[in-house]
């Protein structure tokens, strides 16, 4: 059963920092691209940034540029998504999802553009 697992999620305060986790289960991500999502209550689901199966392409929302690191370890099947200097507007639940663009040296922040999507993590940012 194909499976993606978030991680890492919790209660920081203004200016803190968080690593999210996002593990698969049941397939291997090596052909697949990785975006994380957010979704904050009463607001549309937004992209917060993608990875290439590779990790050579990544693309992160201007909300969240210099602040946020997303990374892979292919080996460990998993996604990593470093969130730092949190503010209170990061607050949502954040998912991981998996598009298999094989070796293709892209990634999308188009939830539409994505095959398989975790359960979520909640991030609070609040003092």
């Amino acid at each position: 059963q194909l499976q993606l697992v978030e991680s890492g999620g919790g209660l920081v305060q203004p200016g803190g920092f968080l690593r999210l986790s996002c593990a698969a289960s049941g397939f291997t991500l090596d052909y697949y691209a990785i975006g994380w999502f957010r979704q904050a209550p009463g607001k549309e689901r937004e992209g917060v940034s993608c990875i290439s199966s590779r990790g050579g392409i990544r693309n992160y929302a201007d909300s969240v540029k210099g602040r946020f690191t997303i990374s892979r370890d292919n080996a460990k099947n998993t996604v990593y998504l470093q969130m730092n200097s949190l503010k209170p507007e990061d607050t949502a639940v954040y998912y991981c999802a998996a598009v298999g663009f094989g070796f293709q040296a892209m990634c999308v922040m188009t939830p539409s553009s994505y095959d398989y999507w975790g359960q979520g993590t909640q991030v609070t940012v609040s003092s």
